[in-house]
């Protein structure tokens, strides 16, 4: 089988990029923390932009384990998991007053920046690229989002709008779909967890882990997606 180079932008959990690397693939994580994953070797320590650009002039890359990742050409695929603190439509209350006025100028500042970070990897140099996001807020105008899903859908029994913006890859399929047991990230007044579920129960390094079972939606559904486009 061929290996795809797979780069999975902002992902200190690495389970996206061992989802890829299960099937084979040349994966690595880029953060600019440490991995929680296990697999140093597989990480990227730095900022991501940073190895788009090193990808983009042909400078060499360097994995925690200081080996060295060589490009003969791009990305076969880029998956990003840019910050979401100051985009996510969660944050309004944070940042709009009762007449939907912005308040707070710093954090609609941090929001500009982060939109900008959130579009140099949906505008990177690659032909398949995922781009994965909460809802945004709209003052930052994101380009529309290709698609939803849930963890439920892929055999996590939560749920957890995530939205896709897709360059080059279909959208998921749902190929596990399970009954949800109620919300990851707190509490909606309805269809809870059985055991209580709080705001902020969850700590933010815990909600941005991607759930296993999209990752291995992605994993096995988009590098079967670009393997058969090479055969075409």
């Amino acid at each position: 089988m061929d290996k795809l180079k797979v780069l999975v932008a902002c992902e200190e959990s690495q389970r996206v990029c061992t989802a890829f690397r299960e099937l084979g693939h040349e994966a690595y994580s880029c953060d600019i923390i440490e991995p929680s994953g296990g697999h140093p070797e597989w990480h990227i320590l730095g900022d991501a932009l940073e190895v788009l650009d090193k990808s983009r002039n042909g400078r060499p890359i360097f994995t925690m384990s200081y080996d060295v990742i060589n490009l003969s050409d791009k990305w076969d695929i880029i998956i990003a998991h840019p910050p979401c603190t100051y985009l996510s439509a969660a944050g309004a209350v944070r940042l709009y007053d009762s007449n939907h006025q912005i308040k707070d100028y710093e954090r609609y500042k941090k929001g500009v920046l982060a939109a900008e970070f959130f579009k140099a990897f949906l505008n990177a140099d690659c032909e398949h690229i995922a781009v994965e996001n909460p809802v945004p807020l709209k003052c930052y105008a994101l380009p529309k989002y290709t698609q939803i899903i849930q963890p439920y859908f892929f055999g996590d029994p939560w749920k957890k709008k995530t939205c896709l913006w897709l360059k080059g890859l279909p959208p998921l399929q749902p190929d596990n779909i399970v009954q949800s047991k109620g919300y990851w990230i707190g509490a909606h007044g309805r269809d809870k967890a059985p055991y209580g579920m709080i705001k902020g129960f969850r700590d933010q390094k815990t909600r941005s882990k991607t759930f296993e079972g999209i990752a291995r939606a992605m994993a096995e559904q988009w590098s079967t997606y670009v393997l058969s486009e090479r055969e075409r």
